[in-house]
């Protein structure tokens, strides 16, 4: 009920600033759609087939990352920041479903192989020119394996929300100019002048009106920072600024809450603790990307993220390998989780 309530209120939320103010919602429409769908569907074959489900996710993910022409710019281009941002995003969401299978499978062969293969997604990385995917890959596997010897999930949960935040908060600090000189000048070199310049104009947007926002999919009417750019002005380059210049700090608030619902849910989930971690840091690391780049503006990005929540908070209806007493919260413990 919470996630509906959620969901329901980012889809709401967007219909009355698009109404308000002339906007295009169909952007968040379709976002919010396809986490619900993804997540309904990760649920239901996850409960059915978690191992099948999690190999099938992942195999999908690589294959759209290494070969989609939307996602994976082509040798010796130039490629938006945001289809960058969807090929890493995509890589993540791969490794993180090989290392959930690894930890739902009982036979120590499978569940070695599986964690080679998701450690493999950092070399897919590296040579697909994913210098961001191969190392939020690498951070993915680095939780997984750590998570063998978690004992609090929610502890480990709160941390990756912690976290997510830090990075969003260096972004606006960046666009607002509040760093200090040195780490400001090494985050705009890494990140791109333009793109900084381009966050700066979405807090300015968003201080204009920070209640309804210049509405949805009309950053691009105001965002253009230069006229020479090769890159589009279309999107800020970063989710949490551009909801706050479209969509006021009411929908900064909505985006923050259904992040917050999948750590909730995380929390809740009957599934062993590894499962859940090595999710929650997969999906911590989209939410990381999402505030540098524009990967949740890629269909197949909302919906891997919503499939590998579902498969994640999935009640599995054969055996699993048993959770750490300790790790789980009692509910879970007392075969009460979901």
């Amino acid at each position: 009920m919470v996630g509906i309530a959620v969901l329901g209120g980012c889809a709401a939320w967007s219909l009355i600033t698009a109404t308000a103010r002339a906007g295009r919602p169909e952007g968040v429409l379709l976002a919010v759609l396809a986490v619900a769908a993804g997540y309904a569907g990760g649920r239901i074959a996850g409960g059915l087939a978690p191992v099948a489900t999690s190999c099938a996710v992942a195999a999908g993910g690589l294959c759209l990352a290494v070969a989609s022409p939307q996602t994976v710019p082509a040798p010796n281009t130039s490629a938006p920041p945001g289809g960058a941002g969807a090929t890493a995003a995509l890589l993540v969401l791969s490794t993180g479903a090989l290392s959930c299978a690894a930890w739902a499978t009982r036979a120590r062969r499978p569940r070695i192989a599986l964690h080679l293969l998701s450690a493999g997604t950092v070399v897919v990385g590296v040579l697909a020119g994913s210098g961001a995917g191969a190392a939020a890959s690498c951070g993915v596997v680095l939780c997984a394996l750590g998570s063998a010897r978690a004992r609090h999930r929610a502890g480990a949960l709160a941390g990756l929300g912690f976290g997510t935040a830090a990075v969003a908060g260096l972004g606006v600090g960046l666009a607002d100019g509040a760093l200090p000189p040195g780490p400001a000048s090494f985050l705009e070199d890494e990140l791109s002048e333009h793109r900084v310049r381009l966050w700066h104009r979405a807090l300015d947007l968003a201080a204009s009106d920070p209640v309804l926002g210049a509405g949805p999919g009309r950053f691009e009417d105001f965002g253009t920072v230069s006229a020479a750019s090769p890159v589009p002005d279309a999107r800020p380059h970063s989710a949490v600024l551009q909801v706050a210049a479209e969509q006021g700090f009411i929908g900064l608030a909505l985006l923050t809450a259904a992040y917050g619902w999948l750590l909730y849910v995380l929390w809740r989930s009957a599934r062993s603790t590894q499962v859940v971690l090595t999710a929650g840091a997969a999906l911590t690391a989209v939410a990381m990307l999402a505030t540098v780049g524009n990967a949740l503006s890629f269909t197949a990005v909302t919906v891997g993220a919503g499939l590998l929540g579902g498969i994640a908070t999935a009640v599995p209806f054969g055996d699993e390998p048993p959770d750490d007493d300790a790790a789980a919260p009692e509910f879970v413990r007392d075969g009460r989780g979901g």
